[in-house]
């Protein structure tokens, strides 16, 4: 005997096969938005993870900012102490020879010859006083042109003058220091 289906078949399967899209849509969609959140998460987290590697980095930086800083404010004391340390260093050499500048002048000071002033500027010495005679002025011009020290006298001035009801003559001369460093320490020690 033959069977026949009079219940509407077709559209039974076309019901099945609509729920079955039906799910499978509705699974992928959840799937979809399942993967879009995982997405968005793992970006957010490397997000955040270059956030703090950038404040690390900027933290870092203001640190080395404030080092550099201080190595500048570091040379710039060094160079104001390298500049003190030669300003000392000149000072000490310029008190030696000032003395050595006096000695040598005492060595060679005629005994008719007498000094009111002694001033000094730079490399030139300026010397005022007063001579028994003219002769003594010459003398002393010659033991300073001949002092290893002192080079080139100049006689500015002469002239009479009466100190202590005695005839004298006042003169100003300019001599200048030689350039070299070691003659004054040398001709002291000799």
């Amino acid at each position: 005997m033959i069977r026949i289906n009079l219940l509407p078949h077709r559209e039974l399967k076309r019901k099945a096969r609509q729920q079955q899209f039906t799910i499978l849509a509705g699974m992928t969609c959840a799937l979809g938005l399942f993967i879009i959140w995982g997405m968005y998460e793992y970006i957010e987290k490397e997000i955040e993870y270059q956030r703090g590697r950038n404040q690390y980095l900027q933290n870092q930086i203001a640190i080395l900012d404030k080092q550099i800083e201080e190595i500048k404010r570091i040379k710039e004391q060094k160079q104001e102490l390298i500049a003190r340390k030669g300003v000392v260093e000149a000072l000490q050499l310029d008190r030696s020879k000032v003395v050595h500048v006096l000695d040598e002048v005492a060595r060679l000071m005629p005994d008719g010859v007498y000094l009111k002033s002694l001033k000094q500027t730079e490399q030139h010495i300026h010397l005022s006083g007063y001579a028994q005679s003219n002769a003594w002025v010459s003398t002393l011009m010659r033991s300073l042109d001949a002092s290893p020290s002192f080079e080139s006298p100049l006689l500015i001035e002469i002239k009479a003058a009466t100190i202590n009801n005695s005839r004298s003559n006042e003169f100003d001369l300019n001599v200048r220091l030689s350039e070299s460093p070691n003659n004054l320490t040398e001709s002291h020690l000799n």
